[in-house]
């Protein structure tokens, strides 16, 4: 009777999510159709290494075995920051994965390699609808070939200014929109013998926070690392403007090379502005998770502080910021099909992903990490089913909050993408942190300017050969 039932419930949650990649692409197309005569076994490999996460996406695979009996799927986690080399590894051992969850970073690394499958990516963009992912999210994962994706974008996380809106109001200050509204307003508020700051921007030499607070300044100032064809340009007027005013606003920070651990100076009412991802949306919004940040135990000089419920309604966030034009910054993380040898196991891989882009399954897996794990898809974060999470957070901050925040997909930008051009080198700069070692130079140690552009500079230079 219970085995009976459990058919029936799957049978019905596969039917009412089957539209949702129709309605978007060809018409047709359905998650969980039969796609092989015989057996087939797909390993999918994700970066969703916590139990809970894995948990969930078993149960998204049992929905799908149980109407595909002739598939089966085997999950592995797999540390991101191990997916590359891992991927590499397994080409070499001729075992190669079905499906791996991975960030644009890898899957450009890995797809200039020749591993994923282009052909493979094209069919599942057109069947989800091109025109219907966030401009921004779709781009980091075109190749030089123009039109050709290495993987499909899933998921992502926007980072952005985090402010007190109660505060700027009082005070009759403009939204932290440009970088004029942004040091006016971090110097207003920065107040050291009060224990209160103005903003928080990276300056330790180890974290990659530093550069992810520093890329969209540098690029609305037009300062990149590379032109188009691939020539180092990193030392330029418009590089030492942005780094001059970063200087700037990291003098009111609190004390000390700062990474995002600083947050709790914000939640705890002690601070103006922060650049933090989407993932500090839960924080804001609910007691249990705020709990780490409302301690003394990372910082001497907070005391501590009771959870403030009316927090997430003060804050507000600002996803790009504009000088010379606006930009952005976030981190996309998709859906890839490495180059298989054998067609059946391509079919039911691509088969198996339409389920995954269908609503019910699409939005089950985001809802694992609320706030983290925004959709790139057009339409989605509106709709009650994705507002509805469980943790009831969306509800807190409300549709037109939310929106605001997903709509910063479109204004992504990236050192490493240059007017359409894919620059590998400049994840290689990314993962060796010259950027923060470069910022930590001039905020913490007091080297002039020049001096450390120069030393990056060459750092970098020595790298690409």
């Amino acid at each position: 009777m219970k085995k009976s039932f459990l058919v029936v419930l799957i049978t019905l949650l596969l039917l009412s999510t089957a539209v949702f990649v129709s309605a978007g692409g060809q018409q047709g197309e359905k998650g969980g159709a039969s796609v092989s005569k015989g057996p087939v076994q797909l390993e999918f490999w994700t970066r969703e290494t916590q139990s809970d996460r894995m948990a969930t996406i078993q149960m998204l695979i049992d929905t799908y075995t149980a109407m595909n009996p002739d598939v089966s799927i085997k999950l592995v986690p797999v540390d991101e920051n191990d997916m590359a080399l891992n991927m590499r590894a397994a080409v070499a051992a001729g075992k190669i994965p079905s499906i791996i969850e991975i960030d644009a970073e890898i899957a450009v690394a890995l797809g200039t390699e020749g591993i994923l499958d282009t052909e493979a990516a094209d069919i599942m963009l057109n069947k989800v609808g091109k025109d219907r992912f966030f401009k921004g999210s779709l781009r980091l994962f075109e190749s030089k070939d123009k039109g050709v994706y290495y993987a499909v974008p899933y998921h992502g996380m926007i980072q952005g200014i985090w402010y007190r809106a109660d505060w700027f109001e009082k005070a009759g200050l403009e939204p932290p929109t440009t970088w004029e509204a942004v040091a006016k307003a971090a110097e207003y508020f920065n107040n050291p013998q009060k224990n209160t700051y103005g903003i928080l921007v990276g300056t330790m030499e180890t974290e990659s926070y530093d550069e992810q607070c520093f890329t969209p300044i540098a690029m609305s100032n037009n300062a990149g690392l590379f032109d188009k064809d691939g020539n180092l340009i990193f030392n330029s007027p418009e590089m030492k403007e942005a780094l001059e005013y970063y200087a700037r606003l990291a003098k009111t920070s609190p004390p000390g090379p700062q990474t995002w651990r600083a947050r709790d100076y914000y939640l705890q009412g002690k601070m103006a502005m922060f650049f933090y991802s989407t993932y500090i949306m839960d924080d804001l919004a609910i007691l249990e998770v705020a709990k780490g940040s409302l301690t003394s135990d990372n910082f001497k000089d907070l005391k501590g502080a009771e959870f403030d419920p009316d927090l997430v309604k003060n804050t507000k966030v600002v996803t790009t910021i504009s000088h010379k034009k606006d930009a952005g910054f976030g981190a996309v993380v998709s859906m890839a099909v490495p180059k298989q040898s054998d067609p059946a196991v391509r079919d039911a891989a691509l088969d198996f992903l339409t389920y995954l882009y269908s609503p019910n399954a699409y939005i089950t897996f985001l809802h694992m990490a609320v706030g983290g794990m925004m959709p790139v898809i057009e339409g989605v974060a509106d709709t009650d089913r994705f507002l509805n999470d469980p943790k009831g957070v969306y509800s807190r901050y409300g549709k037109e909050k939310i929106m605001e925040i997903v709509d910063g997909l479109n204004n992504i930008e990236s050192f490493g993408l240059v007017e359409g051009n894919r620059i590998e080198a400049a994840s290689v700069i990314y993962s060796k942190k010259i950027i923060p070692q470069m910022i930590y130079k001039v905020t913490q140690e007091g080297m002039d300017v020049d001096d450390a552009m120069n030393w990056a500079e060459s750092a970098m230079k020595e790298l690409i050969k």
